[in-house]
């Protein structure tokens, strides 16, 4: 009997180019739980079953400070030298920077700190388990669910990324053009929490606290 051939390998990507001017400061590199906001989302990706991590930066200074603040874990990095263009650029710069072989990726947005290592290797589990060629992160039920990152794009997508036009939002069209065949991952709601303003900042320190002291 012939061997079975091994499956293509899966690689994470951490989305880190963003400006993050509504913050008044590098988003990334802002203070949360006791760690800049990137380590949360890197550190769920880097226990999340992938087979290779990828960190797209900006470039200059902030992205040495990204780059800094990724060092405990093995992300390989690639520069945005034009994160001004949105967050397609930036999916774009990823997808040039993959090796050669990657059968698929999934996107991860740095300021998703909330988002579960469990949640990336279901992600991994379902496109093992189906082949399909878009996996979606689904958070909460019934008609409340909402569709957010992390995605998992299948190679055969990613001519169709890399054709979009430059734009905030990523590859919503292609997410789109595809949902019919796309697989769910299920996830709770409670981990949807895009940190883009002071305010969303808050929620998360809130969540970040510890528990308060029992009374003595």
């Amino acid at each position: 009997m012939p061997p079975t051939p091994s499956a293509p390998p899966v690689w994470g990507v951490l989305l880190a180019a963003g400006r993050g001017s509504r913050m008044g400061r590098p988003k990334p590199l802002v203070p949360l739980g006791g760690r800049p906001l990137i380590a949360h989302a890197a550190a769920a990706l880097a226990a999340g079953g992938y087979d290779g991590l990828l960190a797209v930066v900006p470039p200059g200074g902030v992205g040495e400070g990204v780059r800094a603040a990724l060092a405990e874990w093995p992300f390989a990095v690639v520069v945005n030298p034009q994160p001004e263009r949105g967050l397609s650029s930036s999916f774009r710069v990823a997808l040039g920077a993959l090796p050669p072989g990657v059968g698929a990726a999934a996107f991860a947005l740095a300021d998703m700190p909330l988002v579960t290592a469990d949640t990336h290797r279901a992600l991994v589990s379902a496109f093992r388990a189906t082949g399909a060629p878009l996996v979606l992160t689904r958070y909460g039920e019934g008609s409340e669910a909402v569709h957010a990152p992390p995605h998992l794009l299948g190679a055969d997508l990613w001519p169709g990324v890399l054709a979009l036009p430059d734009a905030d939002h990523g590859p919503r069209a292609v997410l789109r053009a595809h949902g019919a065949h796309a697989v769910y991952v299920d996830v709770p709601a409670d981990q949807l929490l895009d940190v883009d303003t002071p305010e969303a900042l808050a929620q998360a320190e809130a969540r970040f606290s510890p528990p308060p002291r029992p009374p003595r």
